[in-house]
């Protein structure tokens, strides 16, 4: 996730990590254990000046399956479950109208189940998951081509985009 928001102007940085769990400090290991409670997300900060909160919903929303309960693509569990995280009402009434558009989009046939949460603390994860996708050009390819997202934002983002 953290390519898609990495590359427009008005973010300023994007840090992989882990929240929403109940273990201080969690390792990438306690994470995918799947019982620390956290999931795998990207802290971003951003200039709302030159890139609006809208904006980045848009963002989110074309990255992930909405309507998975059980993880994303070929990662499996609840650590791997989507989520926004907001920090303040106003990121709640935004996030919230958001994902009651795209439900009433039809874009999709099931219901967008990815729910809308108060900010917990994040953690972010190991250096060796910092900015991925230019550490490990090759495996990032891979994994994404392995993962059957891109096909996923074809049919339901490109090929339907409303």
């Amino acid at each position: 996730m953290v390519k898609p928001f990495d590359q427009w102007d008005g973010v300023h940085r994007v840090i992989s990590g882990y929240t929403g769990g109940h273990i201080p400090n969690p390792t990438y290991e306690q994470v995918k254990s799947q019982t620390s409670g956290h999931l795998e997300a990207v802290q971003i900060t951003y200039d709302p000046d030159i890139i609006s909160y809208h904006t980045m919903l848009e963002l989110y929303w074309a990255q992930i399956d909405p309507t998975d309960e059980g993880g994303q693509f070929q990662d499996r569990g609840e650590s791997y479950t989507t989520a926004i995280f907001v920090h303040s009402e106003e990121q709640r009434q935004l996030a919230e109208a958001s994902k009651l558009a795209l439900a009433e989009s039809g874009r999709f046939d099931k219901p967008i189940v990815t729910p809308i949460r108060d900010a917990a603390p994040f953690y972010p994860a190991e250096d060796y998951h910092q900015d991925y996708y230019r550490k490990d050009p090759e495996h990032y390819k891979e994994d994404r081509a392995k993962s059957g997202r891109d096909e996923f934002i074809s049919q339901y983002w490109i090929a339907t985009d409303k």
